[in-house]
């Protein structure tokens, strides 16, 4: 048996810039952090021939000469489903789904699902996979097999881990630069972020594809405040690395009004509402995770201010949710040939003396 995680992820700025139709002109980059919850599969083995998917609300059960031949489109597990077939090994599972974050919420949840099946299955098959071809693989079977409209910045986030900035060059190749603090800033600037739910959820494709649109034919403002959300992305890495989090937290605004001028899509009544009430209270700043239009919104807050924030939102029934940052990135972390005698799983071990 064996158990795969993978995180999901909080985007500062940069968001916009790594999808194709953007760093394919100009070069993207953006500012993240993986977070401690995580996209969980679990694979055990079978002895019918037989390919069994289960999430918490739907099911597969099929061979996988079928899954092979079968369309993706609408059978409600179609990232698990194009996984399998990308691998393309005539193998005989259960694969049990699970996650701590709904779709739909903008920390990157689908890159998430896509990322930890295909650590899970490459591990199982023996396929070591690097972080940087883990995440370009994931990319491509989301992108292009399964034609959504997605950047490349998810995959990257949850397979690699940590605090990064990421560069999107124009060729598409993707560089991953962990930032390096010292261990109690990055405990402040993690202490001074909050995450709270704003009771919506909505499916970032339609954001996104309206978004390359326009990059594409240059109409409205969306390249000139793609240019500048790069712009920002970089500035925060700088002053992060200065040790300067009150000048992170202004520029974490700066970035959210300049994401605001890609789409009207990206916010609404209610996020600006919330995220006004928000700084009225003592937030410095904040944004909608992700695509935007609903999710999580993520606050930069002293300590000191957080209590009022947190009763102003909570009034508004806006629920927080806690987290931590998380560096490991996905990885399998049960490897057990015992569980259910399976000769393929617990083929590596690392004896440590005693």
């Amino acid at each position: 048996m064996l158990i795969g995680r993978s995180p999901v992820r909080i985007s500062f700025a940069g968001g916009g810039t790594d999808l194709p139709a953007y760093y394919e002109q100009f070069g993207g980059a953006v500012l993240s952090t993986a977070i401690n919850k995580y996209f969980y599969t679990i694979l055990g083995k079978r002895s019918d021939g037989r390919v069994q998917v289960i999430s918490s609300d739907l099911r597969i059960f099929e061979t996988w000469q079928d899954i092979a031949s079968m369309e993706l489109e609408g059978s409600g597990l179609e990232i698990p489903l194009a996984v399998l077939k990308d691998v393309s090994s005539d193998i005989s599972v259960n694969l049990f789904l699970a996650s701590e974050i709904p779709p739909g919420t903008g920390l990157g949840s689908s890159a998430s699902v896509c990322v930890g099946i295909l650590k899970t299955l490459t591990t199982y098959l023996d396929q070591p996979i690097s972080q940087h071809d883990l995440a370009d693989r994931a990319f491509h079977i989301t992108r292009d097999k399964l034609g959504r409209h997605v950047g490349r910045q998810d995959e990257y986030a949850c397979a690699f881990g940590g605090l990064n900035f990421i560069t999107f060059e124009r060729d598409g190749s993707t560089r991953v630069e962990p930032i390096k603090i010292e261990r109690g800033l990055m405990q402040d600037l993690q202490n001074n972020l909050m995450l709270f739910f704003t009771g919506s959820s909505r499916h970032s494709g339609t954001i996104l594809e309206e978004q390359e649109e326009s990059t594409r034919a240059h109409k409205g403002t969306a390249v000139e405040a793609l240019h500048e959300v790069r712009e920002l992305a970089q500035r925060m890495r700088v002053v992060l690395e200065a040790g300067d989090l009150s000048a992170f937290g202004s520029l974490l605004d700066e970035a959210w009004q300049a994401k605001k001028r890609v789409s009207a899509k990206i916010s609404n009544s209610q996020i600006d509402h919330l995220y006004e009430l928000a700084r009225r209270r003592g937030a410095a700043g904040g944004k909608i995770t992700g695509a935007g239009g609903g999710g999580f919104l993520l606050l930069y807050c002293e300590p000191g201010c957080q209590g009022v924030v947190r009763s102003a939102l909570m009034a508004e029934g806006v629920q927080e949710m806690a987290f931590a940052f998380e560096s490991q990135g996905a990885q399998v972390i049960v490897n057990d040939p015992f569980i259910d005698s399976d000769e393929r799983a617990g083929s590596r071990w690392t004896f440590v003396p005693v």
